[in-house]
């Protein structure tokens, strides 16, 4: 606090200090909303919010390959960001101010051999069609399907996207 408010007068902002806000006998901090945050747990890091957690980024163009499988994706732009454990989640996704149903792919797409895998964010927006590049998309977490997993081919690998967006479909 002391620190803060020398700045504050250097800097000419005022600084308030507030008690500490506690969440199941627990104190609240940028460390537990991580953590919750990483192992799923929306609705105790959107309680310690006071939000809705939500991710949000550029969509921009991948490889294309979603497309290829029947399920053409939006890839999100999150360096920097913090992002849930790797799976697959029922998502709403926000794009111009309307909200769209999808099924969201956080991971390294283990299936896909890459000398250089990176993590990647993948928006599938249910019963939609149309160029969304370069626009901002933030998503808000509704239910985790499953982990990400390994698949011998890429026809596995549809199938398995196929029931993924079925339920997906289920958990609104």
């Amino acid at each position: 606090m002391e620190l803060l408010q020398k700045l504050g007068r250097e800097f000419a902002f005022v600084v308030h200090g507030i008690a500490a806000v506690s969440l199941d006998n627990e104190v609240v901090s940028s460390t537990r909303i991580r953590e919750a945050i990483r192992g799923g747990d929306f609705n105790a890091a959107s309680q310690m919010l006071g939000r809705e957690y939500a991710l949000c980024g550029s969509v921009m163009q991948g490889d294309q390959l979603g497309r290829k499988l029947g399920f053409p994706t939006a890839n999100l732009d999150v360096r920097g960001l913090l992002v849930p454990a790797g799976g697959v989640y029922a998502v709403h996704a926000y794009v111009d101010g309307k909200r769209y149903r999808a099924a969201a792919n956080i991971g390294m797409r283990p299936t896909l051999q890459s000398s250089a895998p990176e993590l990647r964010v993948e928006v599938h927006l249910l019963d939609f069609e149309g160029d969304i590049y370069g626009r901002e998309m933030e998503i808000t977490f509704v239910a985790k399907l499953r982990d990400e997993q390994k698949f011998a081919s890429l026809d596995e690998l549809r199938a398995q996207i196929t029931r993924d967006v079925a339920n997906a479909r289920t958990s609104f």
